[in-house]
C-alpha cells in the first residue's frame, strides 16, 4: 500500500479507478462467465468485458488523462453509465448504467468526493440499482455484494483508504455469501433450490469493482501501483 494514500477522489482518480476495473474484469472473463453458466446465460463475463472496454475506449478519445471534456465526476461517470447501458447486454447493462447514472447525480457541481461524499454517491447508485432491478438484498443478486460494502464503508472511520478498503473487503465477504443462497430474481430464480452452491455472477463483478477502488486510492496520486 502506497504511503500516501488519496483523500479525495477527482474525475482523473474516478478515471484510474475505471481502467483498473476494466484490467480487473478482462482478467477474470471465463471465470464470470462460468459462474453464469451454472445459474444464467453464460454470457456475464463476455458482457462486462465488452462494456469495460467500450469505457477504456472512451476514457481515451475524451476522458481527464487525455484532456477530453469529461473532466467533473458527473460528467465522466454519466457519460460511462450511458456507454455500459449502450454496451452490456443482459440485464448487467441497465444495472450497472443507471448505477454509475445515480452515482454521476449525487455527484453533481462537486470536483471532488472524500469518503462522505463518495459513499453517498455510491448508495446512490446502488438504489438505482435496486429500484431498476426491483430487488433487495438476500435475493442472490449483485446487491448482496453492493449492501454489505456501503455499510462496511460507511461505518469505517478514519480515511477514505480505510473506508473503501472496509467496502472492498466487504464486498468480497458478500460475493462468498450468495453460494448459500437460493435466488428468486433473474434467471437463476429458475433454479429454485438448485441455485443454492453457487456464487452469483453479478455479485462477483461487483466485488471486482470495489478491487479496483480499493486499489485505486491505495495507490495514491500517482496511480503507478494500481495497475
Amino acid at each position: 500500500m502506497n504511503a500516501n494514500p488519496l483523500s479525495t477522489l477527482d474525475a482523473a482518480a474516478l478515471e484510474r479507478w475505471l481502467r483498473r476495473s476494466a484490467q480487473l474484469i478482462t482478467e477474470h472473463a471465463a471465470e464470470l462467465t462460468a459462474l453464469d453458466g451454472e445459474i444464467g446465460d453464460a454470457d456475464h463475463g463476455q458482457n462486462m468485458k465488452r462494456g469495460l472496454q467500450a469505457v477504456v475506449e472512451l476514457l481515451d478519445a475524451d476522458g481527464p488523462a487525455a484532456g477530453g471534456s469529461l473532466s467533473t465526476p458527473e460528467a465522466l461517470l454519466k457519460k460511462v453509465g450511458m456507454t455500459l447501458v449502450s454496451t452490456v447486454g443482459g440485464a448487467s447493462g441497465p444495472l450497472y448504467g443507471t448505477f454509475f447514472l445515480r452515482a454521476a447525480g449525487a455527484l453533481k457541481d462537486a470536483d471532488t468526493a472524500d469518503a462522505a461524499p463518495l459513499a453517498a454517491a455510491l448508495r446512490a447508485g446502488m438504489e438505482g440499482i435496486a429500484q431498476r432491478g426491483k430487488s433487495s438484498p438476500g435475493e442472490k443478486t449483485m446487491l448482496d455484494a453492493w449492501a454489505p460494502a456501503l455499510e462496511a464503508m460507511e461505518q469505517a472511520e478514519n480515511s477514505l483508504a480505510a473506508a473503501v478498503r472496509a467496502g472492498a473487503d466487504a464486498a468480497a465477504a458478500g460475493r462468498d455469501a450468495t453460494a448459500d443462497m437460493v435466488a428468486t430474481k433473474g434467471r437463476a430464480s429458475y433454479l429454485g433450490e438448485r441455485s443454492r452452491g453457487h456464487i452469483d455472477p453479478g455479485a462477483a463483478s461487483t466485488a471486482l469493482l470495489w478491487q479496483a477502488l480499493a486499489e485505486t486510492v491505495e495507490a495514491g496520486a500517482t496511480g503507478g501501483d494500481a495497475a
